[in-house]
């Protein structure tokens, strides 16, 4: 069983437009953009990462934002729903707030003894609010949102699949373990790591299969401490079966990246170096960063990028 994973690193979405994108998680949910990059893959589009104010690994949601690209189909063989810790009796303001700022789908409910506050993101995206113990977490409070009701960070994450016991086998193996059962979702957390601790696997067996778009998670990653871990994970996934791939730097963090039995991309990612590699952390997220790779082209880069206006 593998010991080196810490709970959740970030969370990666598909986007449509990027200023509504941007305003939605610095205005709607209060978050600090920490970091305004572009897809390694792809240097036309953004990659905007959303947290707290330093970006610890377990607040970070990261984003591609495609432009015109239309909405993901929600269904098995994702992550359904993407969800942040905020303060105990902290939700009556998240409804009145969200609710000014126009956001849809609002529906409170619970989940293992938790107050939730689902809601749509702006192309879609599956998301809630979770009462949550702080657990020594500070919300960044630069956008407006006060401290004791901010954005902690996450609390977890629920995938939809159409059969679970694979990928609970696989959650296990990773280091969580079975912590409840109510009705058809099953909880996994992992101790000894950060908050964001908790993965709830939701099985629907009848569940279409979900299409990929705008508001769809490309991946959720899982953090470890540093590139020893990240290799000994590595060497424990291939081991067992899995196609993993080599070791990327990210420029933040390394990555390593394999699917799982339900069709989640799954990615391990270290916790060094860290968003303030290349920024004062008074100023995250405010210049263009690019790879290495790229500086030569930065003229032609940011004359295809839309400005965001924030």
């Amino acid at each position: 069983m593998i010991q080196d994973i810490k709970g959740m690193h970030h969370v990666t979405s598909m986007a449509g437009d990027a200023n509504v994108n941007d305003a939605f998680f610095t205005k709607a949910l209060g978050l600090r953009r920490v970091k305004k990059t572009v897809n390694f893959d792809a240097p036309e589009v953004y990659h905007l990462y959303y947290g707290d104010e330093v970006g610890t690994p377990g607040s970070v949601m990261t984003t591609f934002p495609f432009g015109q690209m239309p909405n993901g189909r929600r269904g098995a063989g994702e992550v359904g729903v993407t969800e942040f810790a905020v303060p105990k009796g902290s939700l009556g303001f998240w409804t009145e707030h969200l609710q000014a700022q126009g956001v849809t789908g609002l529906a409170e409910d619970s989940a293992f003894g938790e107050a939730r506050l689902s809601f749509d993101g702006p192309h879609g995206d599956g998301l809630a609010l979770v009462e949550s113990d702080g657990r020594d977490r500070t919300a960044w409070t630069g956008n407006g949102i006060d401290n004791d009701v901010g954005v902690l960070g996450f609390r977890g994450a629920r995938f939809v699949l159409q059969d679970a016991a694979a990928t609970g086998e696989l959650l296990e193996f990773m280091g969580y373990q079975k912590a409840d059962t109510q009705d058809n979702l099953t909880r996994y957390v992992v101790e000894g790591g950060n908050a964001a601790d908790t993965i709830d696997l939701a099985e629907i067996p009848d569940a279409r299969a979900a299409g990929q778009g705008a508001g769809s998670v490309h991946h959720i990653a899982f953090a470890v401490e540093d590139r020893a871990a990240q290799l000994r994970v590595r060497d424990a996934l291939l081991d067992t079966g899995y196609q993993v791939t080599p070791v990327i730097d990210r420029d933040y963090f390394w990555a390593i990246y394999f699917r799982t039995p339900g069709g989640v991309l799954f990615e391990i990612a270290t916790n060094e170096p860290g968003f303030d590699r290349d920024e004062d952390t008074a100023h995250l997220g405010e210049a263009l960063k690019l790879p290495t790779r790229y500086e030569r082209l930065r003229a032609q880069i940011e004359g295809n990028l839309p400005t965001i206006n924030a």
